[in-house]
């Protein structure tokens, strides 16, 4: 464990997948609003001031089970859960492996069953406890050579609705946020050429362009906003249009 410990009294969200990209952008905006934070990720990220680290594997039982025991130690509840780590793959039905299929559930879909599932003893005592999944554009719209990563993010979609439905009694909120193609350090890291593909990925974007690691930041902030006490079971597609609009300004 390292970093800023939450001080009593303070709001505690924990964000899995932190180190980097979409989920370290979003451990910072929480700070911005007086939220403390625990990034849970393979390797700690880099300091922030208001975020502690804490080493954890989302596929690996042992591992989050062993995070949320410290967690637990550094404050007896928290308020928020972003299930942030995930993985992608590159492939169809027929090429992927069964290895493919099992590594990337193990991450994008039981990673967030299994997180949330240790987390929900800590929710049950925060203020306003919400849950905030992240799914994908590509769960609602068909994107070639993403089978198994689209059904993956499919499944977050209706595990979210199953969880908001199973918690709305305890007073816990779950929402799930879309992202389109989101500008990252690893964006077309699954194509044989990465700048090609973020050329294409930003050529199909109806507003044409790809969209910034801390709009979606901002987006999670609001889902998980205590004043958004109404906002349950909502799918929250920040896509940039790519799955409702047909960009005419292509061929």
């Amino acid at each position: 464990m390292s970093g800023d410990l939450p001080r009593a009294g303070d709001r505690v969200a924990v964000v899995t997948g932190a180190g980097a990209g979409i989920g370290l952008a979003a451990a910072k905006a929480f700070v911005a609003t007086g939220t403390s934070v625990i990034g849970l990720d393979l390797r700690p990220g880099p300091p922030v001031p208001g975020v502690v680290w804490i080493p954890a594997d989302v596929a690996d039982e042992r591992s989050v089970a062993n995070a949320f025991t410290q967690v637990a130690s550094t404050c007896s509840t928290i308020d928020v859960l972003v299930n942030n780590a995930g993985i992608g793959a590159k492939g169809s039905v027929e090429t992927a492996t069964d290895a493919d299929w099992l590594g990337v559930f193990g991450v994008n879909v039981f990673g967030v069953a299994r997180t949330s599932r240790y987390a929900l003893p800590l929710l049950r005592g925060g203020d306003s406890p919400v849950i905030v999944n992240v799914a994908s554009s590509a769960a609602v719209a068909g994107t070639p050579l993403r089978a198994v990563y689209s059904a993956s993010k499919g499944a977050v979609a209706a595990l979210t609705r199953a969880m908001a439905a199973d918690l709305v009694m305890d007073g816990i909120r779950v929402n799930a946020i879309f992202p389109g193609t989101v500008h990252t350090s690893i964006t077309g890291r699954y194509d044989a050429d990465p700048a090609a593909a973020v050329r294409m990925f930003t050529e199909r974007a109806p507003l044409g362009h790809l969209i910034d690691v801390e709009e979606i930041a901002d987006a999670i902030v609001y889902l998980a906003a205590p004043g958004n006490r109404s906002l349950t079971g909502v799918e929250f597609r920040y896509d940039g249009g790519i799955t409702e609009l047909v960009n005419f300004g292509t061929d």
